[in-house]
């Protein structure tokens, strides 16, 4: 295969008005575009009727965005939501099941804040709903009211584990994240393995252990002017760079 790779996206299915749109924030899209030089696709949240292995065989990778919704607690046996809490049945019918099926596929796979606790469900782990409710973990939360690159600005320090892929990527043991949500891995889901912690111990980044290539998750958000952080840069860089080396395979 020649050209770009295609990664596609699922989107988050809001109520904007009177009507349902499906809808990905632009950050994600020119990250995938500019930061891992890839074609983005939109994928809408259908769930099984989208038609999981036809959609699979067009993709090079896939990217699961953060949103401001909420994975419903009845996924991972949770108790209930406080009331007003976002949640998006759609996105969850087609992300959840979609996950082992990209991995399945052996293709590369990237997920961030809202997707990294998606992977951690689909993986049969578990979630806080509210970090800053539980002893001995810190606020997590952005403050809504600062400016956005107040809100996505460095929040704290996470510890990368040695010997992992992200430690490798960023060539260094600890680094600088932003911090804009409330819940967190309770329980890490079989098969995956910590690659980051923040300094209260809340698990920041993992890969999923078994799979051949690129899978890896994480709770902040290297989007966000993505351009300006090294790690960032790096990072979707690598999964460009294994996109297309999944492309080249896929079309021998």
């Amino acid at each position: 295969m020649s050209g770009k790779p295609l990664i596609g996206i699922p989107a988050d299915r809001r109520l904007l008005g009177h009507h349902y749109f499906h809808c990905v924030g632009e950050k994600y899209i020119n990250a995938i575009a500019q930061g891992a030089d890839a074609i983005p696709v939109l994928i809408p949240s259908l769930g099984e009727g989208i038609g999981f292995e036809d959609l699979l065989r067009r993709f090079d990778g896939i990217l699961l965005t953060g949103s401001p919704s909420n994975v419903e607690p009845h996924r991972y046996g949770g108790p209930a939501s406080a009331a007003g809490t976002l949640h998006d049945a759609l996105r969850d019918d087609t992300t959840l099941p979609l996950i082992p099926r990209v991995l399945q596929a052996g293709m590369p796979l990237l997920a961030i804040c809202r997707g990294f606790q998606e992977m951690n469900v689909a993986f049969g782990g578990t979630l806080w709903q509210k970090l800053h409710e539980v002893e001995g973990l810190a606020d997590h939360r952005e403050d809504t009211n600062a400016p956005l690159d107040e809100q996505y600005g460095p929040a704290h320090e996470v510890e990368l584990i040695p010997g992992t892929a992200l430690h490798a990527l960023a060539g260094q043991g600890r680094l600088q994240v932003n911090s804009l949500h409330s819940q967190g891995v309770q329980t890490l889901g079989s098969d995956l393995e910590v690659e980051a912690r923040s300094p209260d111990g809340v698990i920041e980044a993992f890969r999923v252990r078994s799979a051949p290539g690129f899978a890896h998750a994480v709770q902040w958000h290297p989007e966000w002017k993505f351009q300006n952080n090294a790690f960032s840069r790096a990072l979707f860089a690598a999964f460009g760079r294994a996109a297309r080396e999944f492309a080249r395979k896929d079309h021998v």
